[in-house]
């Protein structure tokens, strides 16, 4: 309408008069595009799109009765806002499962980014076309498989970021792909892709990063990826050409009459003056190689001495990819370690992995950077990489970029008091690498993946009731020797939950990103931390040892429940989201027994021993922080639990069994003594 006005505007009108026109044109215009969907239909949108898949206990919280954004805060999980638009939605690790229905989503006009990795979503590649303005769509890590159509992203001219890796896909990679105008990051690595890589129309300065390693494609390389790094392409056997090895020709294809033989189809062959020749040919290109390269290396030795303090190349700064995974080391730069001397003994540091162990044979960060790196998943930190070294050995790359404003000394010296701890229920630090801006922790690689996974992921059978005590006594054993030998920090774990206890092959457990709070920037501590969601830390401000204790009710919860604690993702406590407030709700209703997972096995004979963890866990979780557990008794009662019940416990296991109500139903409370 605005526009139909200033077009009718007569030239007489007063300049202010058409200035205003303008403006309120230009105005209409830009609500008609920020606000092209009423807050309903995108509400509808989102919930029919999470209908699509299963296992959204952790996206409950959407409903079309509370505002999906408060200016840049969301009020639904895993939307991303900015001044009241919902521009991206970031729902990784959440165990979701199922095909989603992208399309849905076309009622979000200014959606941006979509990350659904590290999840357990199957199916065929689900239709983006209707998300016209995608920038970055990321889905590495799920099992979705079959063929993608071969114009699948046509049309999508937003896209940058596409991350496919890991997955079941089978076939031909889409040509529509090597069409994206403003593709730089594409990322298709551990699929079935066969056959051979399109060529690319995109400039090298577009796209900036390509894996398409460890698929089964064949044939030469495209002229337009052969500067890539090699990385990008091994695990394809049949893949030939730069930067891999030389294509091989096929014996008959030598052509030309020169070269054909008699009438029995044999080739002739050169006359000495002609081998002569050639050999004096091959001799001169081989020098002259050798001394363009020996030039080239001396060249990038002077470069590297001159900038060897310059920062890791900036990931976007773009608003888009403050969602995104940042890219890896290998695919960033690949520098040479830094080689210590008298003129940069100071700074010596730079470049070289510091190692906290005696009994694990030493690496450097070369080794790391060449070998191939597997993107395992992106958590509230960072990404985590595993890379195989020289050796063999599997080991785990965690990037920080949280870390930036402590000194040098102190983060060196803090990682070794890290590294000197050793218990059975601990993961075990290796190594550390200091930058200024981002810090590198390397681990030992754990076969068995998270507690998380197990609970939430879509595994054929669950873990049963003996397993998960044996968990729980692991956890509780790591968290009181972390208490016992870091007693001058207030929070000697402080990021205790699920997807931090990792599991070996006998499952017992491994508590990892522990002891980090001294080292973490203070004004992102409480945003990251899961002990900063504590009720104590919500009503007061501060924080006490005894927030370690309220973390391990929570995951006592959920190990007990299968249930995904909301916890975890919202910014603060909120009691009304609370998984303790929801078991302490169950159990006044008499209705104890529906909140045990019912993927648990050999839960039969172990009710009452299942009751008493279900309290103590409540115990844990108390908000005020005088009436909370005390670890040492924690220890105490989980030690004393079975596998199974006694005898004389069988008269218990009926509704309520294990509590005892005192007065009316709103006094209901728990027998600690039970």
């Amino acid at each position: 309408m605005g526009v139909h006005v200033a077009r009718h505007a007569r030239t007489s009108a007063p300049l202010s008069s058409l200035l205003l026109l303008a403006l309120v044109s230009i105005h209409l215009s830009f609500v008609g595009v920020v606000f092209g969907a009423s807050p309903s239909s995108q509400a509808d949108g989102l919930l029919k799109f999470r209908d699509s898949m299963n296992k959204t206990s952790a996206l409950s919280g959407w409903s079309a009765s509370l505002k999906i954004c408060a200016d840049d805060v969301a009020n639904w999980n895993g939307v991303l806002c900015l001044k009241g638009i919902v521009w991206g939605l970031k729902l990784e690790n959440l165990g979701l499962t199922g095909s989603p229905n992208l399309d849905a989503l076309d009622s979000l006009p200014n959606l941006r980014t979509i990350s659904l990795m590290n999840n357990n979503l199957e199916g065929p590649l689900p239709s983006i076309k209707k998300l016209r303005v995608l920038k970055s769509l990321y889905l590495t890590n799920n099992r979705f498989s079959g063929s993608i159509p071969d114009d699948a992203f046509s049309g999508m001219n937003s896209l940058k970021k596409i991350y496919l890796g890991n997955n079941e896909f089978i076939g031909k990679i889409p040509s529509s792909l090597s069409t994206l105008p403003n593709l730089s990051d594409l990322r298709l690595q551990g699929n079935q892709f066969q056959g051979s890589i399109p060529e690319f129309s995109q400039s090298q300065r577009e796209i900036k990063i390509i894996n398409l390693s460890n698929n089964e494609l064949e044939g030469p390389i495209p002229e337009s990826l052969q500067k890539m790094d090699p990385s990008s392409f091994t695990g394809n056997k049949n893949l030939c050409g730069p930067p891999l090895g030389e294509c091989k020709v096929a014996d008959g294809d030598s052509s030309g009459d020169e070269g054909s033989g008699g009438k029995d189809g044999s080739i002739a062959t050169s006359t000495g003056s002609e081998k002569q020749v050639s050999v004096l040919k091959i001799a001169l290109i081989v020098l002259v190689v050798g001394i363009l390269l020996g030039i080239i290396a001396a060249l990038l030795i002077l470069f590297y001495w001159k900038k060897r303090n310059s920062r890791v190349e900036r990931d976007s700064s773009a608003l888009e990819d403050t969602n995104t995974m940042p890219t890896t080391y290998v695919a960033e730069k690949k520098a040479p370690v830094a080689v210590e001397t008298e003129g940069t003994k100071k700074r010596g540091e730079y470049g070289k992995l510091s190692f906290v162990r005696d009994d694990i044979e030493r690496f450097d960060l070369q080794d790391m950077l060449t070998s191939a790196a597997e993107v395992l998943g992106s958590g509230t930190f960072g990404a985590s990489y595993k890379t195989v070294i020289s050796s063999g050995r599997n080991l785990v790359v965690k990037r920080y970029k949280q870390m930036n404003n402590v000194g040098r000394e102190f983060f060196i010296e803090h990682m070794r008091r890290i590294g000197r701890l050793q218990h059975p229920n601990l993961l075990s630090l290796v190594a550390f690498y200091y930058r200024k801006e981002e810090k590198l922790l390397v681990t030992e690689f754990v076969e068995k993946t998270s507690l998380a996974s197990h609970i939430h992921g879509n595994h054929t059978q669950g873990l049963d009731w003996q397993t998960r005590l044996k968990i729980i006594k692991g956890v509780v054993k790591g968290l009181a020797y972390l208490h016992k030998e870091l007693p001058s920090i207030v929070l000697p774990h402080g990021h205790l939950k699920s997807s931090n206890v990792l599991l070996d092959n006998s499952f017992e457990p491994l508590l990892s990103d522990y002891a980090l709070r001294p080292v973490i920037n203070p004004d992102q501590a409480h945003l990251l931390l899961v002990a900063y969601k504590s009720p104590e830390y919500a009503k007061t401000g501060k924080i006490t040892k005894k927030a370690d204790i309220w973390s391990l009710g929570i995951l006592i919860l959920e190990l007990l429940t299968g249930k995904f604690p909301e916890n975890y993702l919202t910014q603060g406590y909120d009691s009304k989201t609370s998984i303790s407030t929801w078991v302490n709700e169950m159990v006044k209703e008499k209705r104890t027994s529906e909140v045990f997972d019912e993927d648990m096995g050999g839960a039969k004979n172990s009710k009452s021993e299942m009751i008493n963890l279900l309290k103590i866990g409540l115990s844990c979780c108390e908000e005020d922080v005088d009436s909370r557990m005390e670890l040492k008794e924690v220890v105490e009662k989980i030690g004393q639990l079975k596998e199974g019940d006694h005898d004389d416990d069988q008269d218990h296991l009926s509704e309520g069994y294990a509590f005892s109500s005192i007065g009316t139903e709103d006094e209901y409370s728990f027998s600690r003594n039970g």
